[in-house]
């Protein structure tokens, strides 16, 4: 894969609703941990978690909209939604300059 966002929806059935999860992780950061202190981001352990089909960020953003659950790793993919929904860079950890954000609709 090249340099872009790549996406994942999970699905399942909680108490009888359908939810989603949505990943999205800059393509380039796949198969790679960081680290800082005791926080940890293992795209190569959860690799297969995020990775999924190459998209665009308008596709990205349209992905969110419906979503419940978000998991979001990288500048391109954060940035999207920082774009798109206005979120605050205080709601953004980072860990080794690693962009990470995760959101949840109740």
């Amino acid at each position: 894969m090249g340099k872009g966002i790549t996406a994942k929806v999970h699905t399942r059935i909680v108490s009888g609703f359908q939810r989603s999860i949505v990943a999205l992780c800059d393509t380039e950061l796949l198969g790679k941990t960081f680290s800082e202190g005791e926080r940890v981001l293992d795209l190569k352990a959860y690799r297969s978690f995020y990775e999924g089909r190459a998209i665009s960020e308008i596709e990205a953003i349209e992905l969110l909209r419906n979503a419940e659950n978000v998991n979001i790793v990288g500048e391109k993919s954060v940035g999207a939604v920082q774009k798109a929904f206005g979120v605050k860079k205080a709601s953004v950890k980072k860990i080794k300059g690693i962009p990470h954000l995760q959101f949840y609709r109740v």
